[in-house]
């Protein structure tokens, strides 16, 4: 079930990697336009960009050097913690999410959610949220310890 696992999500981010990209965007574009997207205004602050993607500091600050040099997104001060760094969408940001959403929508249904049956997609997400909660948690208990 591991392996099988394993393989699948290979093949489904391979695949979805390869749509993103026929529309100039990489997942990890995609990650962050998502969010920022549905952000009053387009804007969040990085702390909190980078914890809805699960990214650490260094990660999130590379990518999106990236893309601000491709002009998805700008950088800049918070008026109020001059410690804090906003992330704001831009207009092509938008527009390039926007042309890339429905070709990436169709295939994440056509390759993943169209080939479950509603009780699967009951248990999947059953199954989904469990795990994460654990993880959430902090559930590091070690079988082999007893």
């Amino acid at each position: 079930m591991w392996r099988a696992y394993l393989v699948m999500r290979r093949d489904l981010d391979g695949v979805v990697d390869r749509q993103l990209a026929q529309g100039g965007l990489s997942t990890a574009d995609y990650a962050l336009l998502v969010p920022l997207s549905e952000a009053p205004e387009g804007v969040l602050r990085a702390r909190e960009l980078g914890r809805d993607a699960g990214w650490d500091r260094s990660r999130l600050s590379h990518q999106l050097r990236r893309m601000e040099q491709r002009g998805l997104v700008e950088r800049f001060d918070c008026e109020t913690d001059a410690r804090g760094t906003m992330v704001r969408l831009t207009a092509a940001g938008r527009d390039a999410l926007t042309a890339s959403a429905p070709g990436h929508v169709e295939t994440v249904r056509r390759y993943f959610v169209d080939l479950l049956s509603p009780e699967e997609v009951a248990v999947l997400e059953s199954v989904a949220r469990r795990v994460s909660a654990a993880i959430a948690a902090g559930d590091d208990h070690d079988p082999c310890q007893g």
